[in-house]
């Protein structure tokens, strides 16, 4: 199908991640539409503003989405790209996800320095994660883990294992295989994974039938 709309604005967060993610997305669709284009807005969310604020009573809610699913509802973009595990659940009333892409990898990893392991580091040492999940997942390595909230994007996180502030560092996989940092020393973490985690979402308003149809094409709902 041609669109009516070329390019196609979209928005997302404007983080070297979010960034990543928005032309993954563009090159799984013009693999089914090859003249397809995104305009991309780049905005600035609660979740990237408040770097205090511990991620672990906020899952589901629309803390790294509400101002993208504002502009959205304004009219302000077609379409909104996002980290599949970040979205508020239920969804915002006018907005629907219109495809679930198949991801990469859903795993998470430790991040360590150069040379260290999981067994030579330290008695106690501190393991950067905002995650309960992970928190029980990092006890099962070593019950004398202590975990510590850490905020920021991944440039941010991975300075603070640099700077010795932190021993390791939880981080998804898939953001590591995005933005190219699979050089980095990491160990497996084991246990349960978030739930979409790898995966993009692509939202859409609930009348727009024309990029629902659209993004079909890399749905694997279903499929």
């Amino acid at each position: 199908m041609s669109c009516s709309i070329n390019p196609i604005t979209v928005g997302a967060r404007g983080s070297p991640l979010s960034r990543a993610q928005m032309q993954e997305v563009l090159e799984e669709l013009r693999l089914h539409h090859p003249h397809i284009g995104f305009e991309p807005i780049w905005v600035e969310t609660m979740g990237d503003r408040d770097l205090k604020t511990s991620l672990r009573s906020l899952e589901k809610t629309n803390f790294f989405t509400k101002e993208i699913d504002e502009l959205q509802l304004l009219g302000g973009c077609r379409i909104s790209i996002h980290s599949a595990k970040d979205l508020p659940s239920p969804l915002p009333k006018g907005l629907q996800l219109i495809a679930l892409t198949k991801g990469v990898d859903p795993s998470d990893s430790v991040v360590l320095k150069h040379g260290m392991t999981l067994e030579n580091l330290p008695q106690g040492a501190k393991i950067g994660t905002s995650s309960e999940r992970r928190e029980k997942n990092i006890k099962e390595l070593r019950s004398d883990f202590v975990c510590v909230d850490i905020r920021g994007n991944i440039k941010q996180r991975l300075s603070l294992l640099d700077q010795g502030i932190v021993d390791g560092l939880v981080i998804a996989e898939a953001a590591l295989i995005r933005l190219n940092l699979t050089d980095r020393k990491r160990i497996p973490l084991p246990g349960e994974r978030a739930h979409l985690q790898g995966q993009l979402a692509i939202l859409a308003l609930e009348e727009d039938e024309e990029m629902q149809t659209l993004f079909q094409s890399i749905d694997t709902r279903d499929k």
